[in-house]
């Protein structure tokens, strides 16, 4: 007794057997080999297995993203020599981040300063600096000094075309320990022109009496204004020099000065060449009168050869005739390979550019402080070089 076939029903051919209801007829008429199935069920493993792992890289992105906006900036300080410890003080991220009108528009430097007992030098190591307040690209430089040194400052070399330049220099100034907690430290960004006055960029004033001479600290700090005053403004002088390597001619173009002493009658310009610390040629200029801001535009050629061009020093000193008719140096300049700043850039631009003329003005530094650079011995006559 079974149950009457409907008769709207399609007969199922003999021989065929009926799929469950979730797989379509379509499927079940179709004769699937056994290698396809095997195919299928593995690229649908693997694409499953390809989606999870993707899933596990961007979450591990994002976490790393998250780590690293959290963490603080480290800098990392070597061990200090003696019983003296290192203070790393770092500000948050966070904080650096200002308005407009914050103070830290001016940009930061990151400075190490390390005393040494023995020799009673501080030690300042100029890292890097960082967002200087400049419209566009410029190309700074920094000038280090200390208030108990007068006239004694340095400037590191020139970083073409950037508002972060990286200096990693260092500079030692003589202070002793009784003098320590009454010094300052003066950091000066400035903005490097060949041909017309440097632009400051940003100032840095720090009191060294804040500072635990028994550790080494090294810190981000706050540029702010630029300080309007000079106290040792002595004037700037303008020249080309020009090498030649075949000939061995070291040319040099005394064209102008600017901003001497109104006091000063007359004025003119040494040219002094050394060999191995010793004096070796010298010329002078003609003398200008009742100016402050002579032109010469005179030129002077010294045979060095090649040989001796790494040996050789080049001084040009400003003298001048005031009140008491005894000339007397107003200040010097000072290239070389053991010069240092701007002329050390200029030199070198000399030397990487032979036989092209290269001028830029330069700031008068005090004669002492270049005389102590040189360590003068007694004059030698010494033979002149043939080319």
């Amino acid at each position: 007794m079974g149950r009457p076939p409907d008769p709207h029903s399609t007969p199922i051919p003999a021989g065929t057997t009926a799929m469950p209801g979730l797989i379509p007829d379509l499927v079940a008429k179709i004769p699937w080999p056994h290698w396809a199935l095997i195919v299928a069920a593995l690229a649908a493993g693997i694409l499953a297995v390809s989606c999870l792992f993707c899933a596990i890289c961007c979450c591990c992105q994002r976490r790393r993203r998250r780590k690293k906006l959290q963490n603080k900036e480290v800098m990392n300080l070597g061990t200090a020599r003696s019983s003296t410890t290192t203070h790393l003080v770092q500000p948050d991220m966070e904080n650096l981040e200002s308005s407009l009108g914050d103070p830290l528009q001016w940009g930061r430097v990151l400075l190490s300063l390390e005393y040494d007992f023995g020799s009673q030098e501080i030690r300042v190591g100029l890292k890097q600096a960082a967002d200087l307040r400049a419209e566009g690209t410029v190309d700074p430089y920094a000038r280090v000094s200390v208030s108990k040194q007068a006239g004694h400052r340095h400037e590191t070399k020139v970083h073409r075309g950037t508002l972060c330049p990286v200096f990693e220099e260092t500079f030692s100034f003589h202070v002793p320990l009784a003098e320590l907690p009454s010094a300052t430290l003066q950091v000066q960004m400035l903005d490097f022109k060949r041909f017309s006055e440097h632009k400051p960029l940003g100032e840095l004033c720090l009191p060294l009496g804040t500072l635990d001479p028994q550790h080494v600290v090294e810190c981000w700090y706050q540029l702010g204004p630029p300080g309007t005053n000079e106290a040792e403004q002595m004037g700037e002088l303008c020249l080309s020099l020009r090498y030649v390597p075949s000939s061995g001619c070291l040319t040099v173009v005394v064209l102008e000065a600017r901003g001497l002493g109104p006091e000063l009658a007359e004025s003119y310009v040494k040219v002094q060449l050394m060999l191995n610390q010793k004096k070796w040629k010298k010329k002078k200029t003609s003398s200008k009168k009742d100016t402050t801001a002579p032109y010469f535009n005179e030129a002077f050629t010294f045979l060095v050869p090649l040989s001796q061009v790494q040996s050789v020093d080049l001084v040009l000193a400003v003298w001048a005739r005031g009140l008491k008719l005894r000339a007397e140096p107003v200040g010097k300049v000072l290239f070389g390979p053991r010069a240092s700043g701007q002329p050390l850039q200029h030199w070198a631009d000399m030397l990487a550019h032979a036989r092209r003329a290269i001028a830029q003005w330069h700031r008068l530094q005090p004669a002492k402080e270049v005389d102590r650079i040189l360590a003068l011995q007694p004059r030698l006559r010494l033979p002149v070089p043939h080319p």
